[in-house]
């Protein structure tokens, strides 16, 4: 990415905050330039390239937080989806992000743009379509998703060997059960911060990566769940900067579900139950896709939070943010 540049003129960025199932969504609807390209990734590359400002004033401190992840709407490239969006957080652009789409679809209905119905949302790994129904849930049907690698082993200093999979579910996943004695739980977020970023930082030297050499920026632990009567399983998911998702984690159900599809596990016509570290809770269901993997559905709720007009402001030395990593 290039050095952020300062816009020379105050500048207004309006927003419609959004949490889905406690994961907060920030989607950008009015004051950013125009990104450029002929396709979404294309339009993601130039976003990251020219106006990496726009992500830090957005959802970096002072305005935003670590767990803030923010949804540019712009221009789709195909003229039968109702947006096109490019997600990002604290410390770059995403792929994909579900849990975001939801925010998006519910964003897109408060400001009268959708009705319920059957939408399609253009993203940089696809386009996904979602249906959004009278009482405001949520179904996206994601992009294919699929296990790349199972049983893989890595040794993590300090813990031992740890063994997992990875998959894609929009983003590069490790999936692994938590160890024993650290239970999936709320009270434990900081353990299980320490424990999954141990295993990322292990994963990227011992060269274990997605496909192309993708990072894998992404862990996820299961254990069992609270109830097992109102989910099958509660997650823990590492997001890329750091931060721990509030939600079960929609692309991450997505790898889960491409998972236990690979394991036969999961067939058409059943449903999974996955909570997250908060006790919400997504259901998710597959269909066999024909060049392997999965489509998965998730289903879900948002709640609008509120609106707002960013003001940046040249005078404010923190006008664009304070970077996750400020090199300096």
């Amino acid at each position: 990415m290039t050095e952020r540049t300062e816009p020379m003129i105050p500048r207004r960025l309006r927003v419609v905050d959004s949490h889905t199932a406690g994961e907060p969504t920030r989607v950008l609807i009015d004051g950013a330039p125009e990104v450029v390209g002929k396709t979404m990734a294309e339009k993601r590359e130039h976003f990251r390239r020219e106006l990496d400002w726009v992500r830090t004033a957005t959802v970096c401190e002072p305005r935003g937080h670590e767990a803030m992840v923010g949804a540019l709407l712009c221009e789709p490239a195909h003229n039968d989806c109702a947006a096109g969006v490019v997600f990002f957080n604290n410390v770059d652009c995403l792929h994909g992000c579900v849990h975001a789409t939801i925010g998006v679809a519910v964003t897109l209905a408060h400001l009268g743009r959708i009705g319920p119905g059957i939408h399609r949302l253009d993203t940089p790994t696809g386009v996904v379509s979602f249906e959004l129904t009278e009482t405001g849930a949520v179904t996206v049907r994601n992009v294919r998703s699929y296990r790349l690698l199972a049983g893989i082993r890595v040794a993590v200093p300090e813990i031992g060997a740890v063994t997992g999979d990875v998959a894609w579910g929009g983003n590069w996943f490790f999936l692994t059960d938590a160890p024993a004695g650290l239970a999936v739980e709320f009270r434990n977020r900081e353990r299980l911060t320490d424990h999954a970023w141990a295993i990322r930082q292990a994963l990227k030297a011992a060269g274990i990566t997605g496909e192309a050499g993708a990072e894998i920026d992404h862990i996820e632990l299961f254990g069992p769940p609270a109830d097992p009567a109102l989910a099958d399983s509660r997650n823990f998911v590492l997001c890329p900067g750091k931060a721990y998702d509030r939600s079960p984690c929609g692309t991450g159900t997505s790898a889960k579900l491409a998972c236990l599809h690979a394991d036969g596990r999961l067939q058409r016509g059943m449903t999974w139950r996955q909570a997250g570290i908060l006790n919400t809770v997504f259901n998710g269901s597959v269909e066999p896709a024909e060049s392997g993997g999965v489509h998965p559905s998730i289903t879900g709720s948002a709640s609008i939070t509120g609106e707002a007009g960013l003001i940046l402001d040249p005078a404010d030395p923190f006008a664009l943010g304070i970077p996750t990593e400020p090199g300096i």
